[in-house]
């Protein structure tokens, strides 16, 4: 680990920190129809939240889990939230700082496309972390969130097709989000009730995210989806926490299937390929 490589990924983590922060007002008050921009405030008794009670993972622990007005419960959602956007974030830079080369980095020439594709997988791993709480919390994968991925997403492949990336990278990535698009859209019209519009949204952006990086990720982290939510509900059924018709919300799999394939779709594709070779 060099010098300059170390340094980014403690800002990267500093950052997480601040960014799960802000995820923790998106999930709970997106779903809720409640203004991002109004000011922080305990919801039990209206108190104004102070800067220094708004510290990430700090304010939280040096106030004990509890309201500094009214004494209620904090829950410790909010410091996990924000601990594991820092985390995923760390994660991410390494990983495209090793994708990049470490070595570039320790001689300050890490080509300029770098850049816009770390912010577009930091941007995704926030999203992912924003839509899998909401999931979870509501069953769904709000508009407001999915739709602007697109453009977003876009917007920073093109730039770094621009600053150097080849252009079939960007290429691959439409036709990915497309092609994971139209699979879940016709499974929604094959078994309507079994994949929400949110489901089938979301499957676009991480399309494009995966495809972007090769056609290995893109077919392992759709294949990685339903594996996980396969063995997920297995589980959920074995210790009868759900049965055959209980609605599950797919979107935190999907999320999850293609952090696989982000991360290592293109190794286990390969590995695959050769054994199937090798047999």
């Amino acid at each position: 680990m060099t010098a300059p490589a170390l340094v980014l990924l403690v800002f990267a983590g500093v950052l997480g920190l601040i960014i799960g922060s802000f995820l923790n007002v998106v999930v709970y008050r997106v779903p809720a129809g409640i203004p991002l921009t109004r000011p922080s405030q305990c919801p039990v008794c209206d108190a104004p939240v102070r800067p220094w009670q708004n510290v990430p993972l700090v304010s939280w622990l040096a106030l004990r889990g509890k309201c500094a007005s009214c004494g209620v419960r904090i829950s410790a959602r909010y410091p996990l939230v924000e601990l594991a956007t820092g985390v995923a974030f760390v994660g991410v830079t390494w990983w495209l700082v090793e994708s990049f080369g470490s070595a570039a980095l320790a001689q300050g020439s890490v080509p300029p496309e770098f850049w816009p594709v770390l912010v577009a997988y930091l941007y995704l791993a926030s999203i992912s972390i924003a839509l899998t709480m909401i999931d979870l919390d509501t069953r769904r994968l709000p508009n407001v969130i999915v739709l602007p991925s697109y453009i977003v997403l876009a917007a920073l492949f093109a730039l770094a097709c621009l600053l150097g990336v080849p252009w079939e990278a960007l290429l691959r990535a439409a036709i990915g989000g497309l092609a994971l698009f139209a699979f879940y859209f016709l499974l929604r019209v094959v078994k309507p009730g079994g994949m929400g519009g949110g489901d089938v949204k979301l499957a676009g952006v991480l399309g494009a995210a995966l495809g972007w990086i090769g056609w290995g990720a893109l077919v392992v982290g759709a294949f990685a989806a339903f594996l996980i939510g396969g063995v997920v509900g297995l589980a959920l059924m074995a210790t009868r926490k759900a049965t055959r018709k209980s609605a599950i919300p797919f979107g935190p799999y999907m999320v999850a299937g293609a952090w696989v394939g982000v991360l290592s779709g293109e190794a286990i594709a390969r590995w695959y390929v050769g054994m199937l070779v090798a047999g």
